[in-house]
This record gives C-alpha cells, sequence and structure tokens, in this order.
C-alpha cells in the first residue's frame, strides 16, 4: 500500500508538468468520502475530511440501519488504486452465486458466473470504513475532522459554514474544491440545487427494509453454506441474507411498508414467518426474531437522480450524493468508488485545472449513474419474482451457453455490472442488443419449424392440426423469449 512518503507535498506531477496542489474540502468521511481522500491525498493535495459523525472508529455500531456491502469489480479497481484491494479481499467472503429458498425450506443455487466461477465478496461497513480511514490518517496531507456538519457553504467562492452538533461551536473554512460525498441527503447538494435550472428527482419506493440476524450455530459455525448470498424470493417481497466474518447472517426483510404496518404484534408476526419464511424462524431463532422485528421500524429507500453533478469549478458531487440508489444490484457502493477512480482519471489526464475536470466528470458520469439506478430498480423485482420463474432460469442457460461461445461477444448483463468495467449504460444497451438478437432468432426457429413440420405432415394431418401444433411451438418459444429490457 502506498505511503504518506510516496506523496509531493510541494508539487504534483501530471504527464511531467508541476501543478501546486489543491486545498481539498471533503463533504462526508463514509466509504466515498474516505476513499476519495486517498485517491487525492496520494496525489499530493492537501485534503481536509469533514464528517457530521463521530468518529466511526470509536462509536458502537448502529444495528438497523445498514445494509451489507458486495464488493465486486468496480469497488476492487478503486481500492487497488490506493493499495487496499487484497486487504478488503482477505477480510471479505466469497459470494459465487444465489441460494434461493422455497417456501418448504428446499435450496436451489443459481451461480452469478458458471463459466469462470468470479464472485463477489460480503463486507462490512464498519470495517470497510475503519480501514479507509486509518489508511488515509497515515499521510501527513489528509486531515480527518469529526463532528463537523456542514449548515451552509458558498460553492462559488469554496467557503464553508460547519456547526459541531455537540459544542454548537460554529466553524469555517475555505477550499479550492468542494466535494460532497455526504450521501443520499447530501448538504452539499441541498446547496446544488437551489440553482436554477437544475434538474433533480428524489423517488422512494413503497417497500422499505427491515434488519433481523442468524446467529452462528451452538458450535460456532456458519447457520448455512457461507459462500452465496441467500435470497426468500416471496413475489411482491423478499428477505435476504449475507455472510459475515464472526459467523453470523446479516439478514434484510425488504416488502412494502403496508405489509410491515399490518404486522403489529408477536403472533401475527410468527404467523407470516410461518407462511413465508419457515425455514428461517429456526436459523434465527424464535425469540430473537421478535425481539429485532419490534426493535426498530422498517427503513425508506430512496432513489435520487440529478446533472450535473458540478458547480463552476470549485464544488461536485459524488456517491449517494449525486446518484442514490436501491441496493438490490449491489452497486450503490461500487458505483461510488468508481466515481474516485473516474474522477482520478481527469486528475491524471488534466493536472488540476477544474475548468476540465469538472464538467467532463459531469458529463461522463450522469448517464451511467442514471442506468445503474433504474437497473438497481429492475433487479429488486428480478431477486423477488423473477428468479423462481422458468422463463428466467432458461435465460440464463442460454446467456451462460452464448457467453461461453462467445465471451468477447455476449457479455450477460450481471456478468457485464458486477465482474467488468462496462460503463454501465453500455451494459443497458448490450442487453437491449442480446435481448433483440434472441428475439429475431427465436421467432425466425418458430417459422422454420412450423414450416418443417408441416412440411412433414402434409399428407398425414389436417389443417386444424397443424394449427394447434403451431400454437404449441409458439407458445414455448414465447416462454423463452426476453423480457423486456430495462
Amino acid at each position: 500500500m502506498a505511503t504518506a512518503s510516496d506523496s509531493k507535498y510541494k508539487r504534483t506531477n501530471t504527464n511531467g508538468m508541476q501543478h501546486q496542489p489543491l486545498d481539498v474540502a471533503i463533504v462526508g468521511g463514509g466509504l466515498v468520502g474516505s476513499l476519495l481522500a486517498l485517491h487525492l491525498g496520494k496525489k499530493g493535495h492537501e485534503v481536509n475530511l469533514y464528517e457530521y459523525r463521530e468518529d466511526i472508529r470509536t462509536a458502537e455500531l448502529v444495528i438497523g440501519r445498514s445494509i451489507n456491502l458486495a464488493l465486486s469489480a468496480r469497488g476492487r479497481r478503486a481500492l487497488a488504486e490506493v493499495g487496499l484491494e487484497d486487504a478488503l479481499l482477505n477480510h471479505g467472503i466469497p459470494m459465487s452465486g444465489r441460494m434461493l429458498h422455497d417456501v418448504n425450506g428446499k435450496c436451489k443455487i443459481v451461480p452469478y458466473d458458471a463459466n469462470t466461477n468470479q464472485c463477489i465478496y460480503s463486507v462490512g461497513r464498519k470495517h470497510l470504513n475503519e480501514v479507509l480511514l486509518n489508511a488515509a490518517e497515515k499521510y501527513p496531507n489528509i486531515h480527518l475532522h469529526f463532528n463537523h456538519k456542514l449548515v451552509s457553504a458558498n460553492l462559488d467562492e469554496g467557503n464553508l459554514s460547519m456547526v459541531d452538533p455537540v459544542t454548537k461551536d460554529v466553524k469555517s473554512a475555505r477550499a479550492d474544491l468542494i466535494v460532497g460525498c455526504d450521501g443520499a441527503y447530501s448538504a452539499v447538494r441541498k446547496e446544488i440545487v437551489k440553482r436554477p435550472r437544475y434538474d433533480f428527482s428524489q423517488t422512494y419506493i413503497e417497500h422499505g427494509y427491515l434488519e433481523l440476524c442468524i446467529p452462528p450455530t451452538a458450535g460456532g459455525e456458519f447457520a448455512m453454506p457461507h459462500n452465496y448470498l441467500h435470497i426468500w424470493p416471496r413475489g411482491q417481497f423478499m428477505m435476504i441474507a449475507l455472510p459475515n466474518q464472526d459467523r453470523t447472517w446479516t439478514v434484510t426483510l425488504f416488502m412494502p411498508f403496508t405489509q410491515f404496518h399490518s404486522i403489529t404484534d408477536q403472533g401475527l408476526l410468527l404467523d407470516f414467518f410461518r407462511q413465508h419464511f419457515p425455514d428461517a424462524i429456526e436459523l434465527i431463532g424464535r425469540e430473537r426474531l421478535v425481539k429485532d422485528f419490534f426493535k426498530t421500524k422498517a427503513q425508506p429507500l430512496v432513489m435520487i437522480k440529478c446533472r450535473p453533478y458540478h458547480i463552476g469549478a470549485k464544488a461536485l458531487i459524488i456517491g449517494d450524493a449525486a446518484h442514490a440508489m436501491v441496493p438490490f444490484y449491489g452497486q450503490g457502493m461500487n458505483a461510488g468508488f468508481e466515481d474516485c477512480s473516474v474522477l482520478t482519471e481527469l486528475f491524471n489526464q488534466y493536472g488540476t485545472d477544474l475548468t476540465r475536470i469538472l464538467p467532463e466528470f459531469s458529463e461522463k458520469r450522469w448517464e451511467d449513474a442514471h442506468a445503474i439506478c433504474d437497473l438497481a430498480m429492475y433487479n429488486y423485482i428480478e431477486m423477488r419474482d423473477l428468479v423462481t420463474k422458468r422463463s428466467y432460469l432458461l435465460r440464463k442457460k442460454l446467456d451462460e451457453l452464448l457467453f461461453w461461445m462467445m465471451p468477447n461477444t455476449w457479455v450477460p448483463l450481471y456478468n457485464s455490472v458486477s465482474f467488468s468495467h462496462m460503463r454501465y449504460s453500455k451494459c443497458i444497451a448490450n442487453r437491449a442488443w442480446q435481448d433483440k438478437i434472441l428475439t429475431r432468432v427465436l421467432y425466425g426457429a418458430s417459422i422454420a419449424s412450423v414450416a418443417a413440420i408441416g412440411g412433414l405432415c402434409y399428407r398425414h394431418v389436417t389443417m386444424g392440426h397443424l394449427e394447434r401444433l403451431s400454437t404449441s411451438i409458439l407458445s414455448t418459444l414465447q416462454l423463452l423469449k426476453p423480457k423486456a429490457s430495462v
């Protein structure tokens, strides 16, 4: 891993040209903010990281408000660029596919990549944040400030005003560049949204989430096979479980708020689980299930789309501040980490010329961010419902076969999103192209099959028989027809 001694604090170098380092203020000390501090600190810039909460490394973990994280290719590359990929992979738990639980407790494995056995990694949010902050603290040009809540900013001048939530002391700061990495409810974005002709949308879905926990067995082992993302798909709702290093499972129940609100006592809760998740009662434990379910309220899920991501040459938003998404593709963190990679590439290309870096970042990133927000919404339908459909499983098998035959031409949607660096917008375009090809091939095959069968059977069957046979063939092919693209 790179250390503080690698940085050049007087001047930075880009393509043989020397530049004065920038004073950068990063608002938000979560995953994306702390990683961006490393990326920019490594380049020699003076970085001040402001976080409104206390230091997470000394704070107690807040249960019920954090969905486990799935680290995949895009996030891994951003971590590798600051020398932390191996450390996080050694901590993470590889998951090679989905394990689906039906209402009778029977399980079915659906691999993510049957050809090359690629996997995603279950990582703890708190641990990852601690690793990033510890690494940032080693750089003398990165300064961490906790209990600093942004209350106002002049984004044209680069001025910040903050308050300590505990002491109420007001503090001010000035920077050449302000980067908002402060999440879906970003204070920096609130300042940007005030600008005229700014595109912004906020969408809450009707479903919320609530966290539960599966403890280790009496012998201290995992209660289920641990190299899978476990899913209990139930049509309009679902439950998932991701493994943790301490042999527990973080279980997340997603369903409409109306359904959460209808479960008002222990009896209704247990009846609901007996009907829909009977095997989970024993895994979680009856008493723990009741305690954890009523301990916290279901939390909302929001999607944020906006553009552009910059204001002039002094302010930028990235991560959830720019493109918060629902968690069903496991790309929220990965997309935010990829923002850091894209921004660093532009610094490498343009040095410290923020008049070029910031507009180009907005232009390169907004379409991809909107695309992954849409894909995340679609994947909820897939996870809670489509994974149980015969048509979905047949399409997946066909994708795997074509990917095996033509790995450089036919890349399945999930593989392109999770195991490649293909632009998110390109992933959608690629899927649309695949759907178009399959539709033409399948309908062409149906016509050829009907014609061939008709020729063979012309002398032996009536026209009525042919019509019924043709209808049967077309119905079978329709089952294989790809769903409409996102």
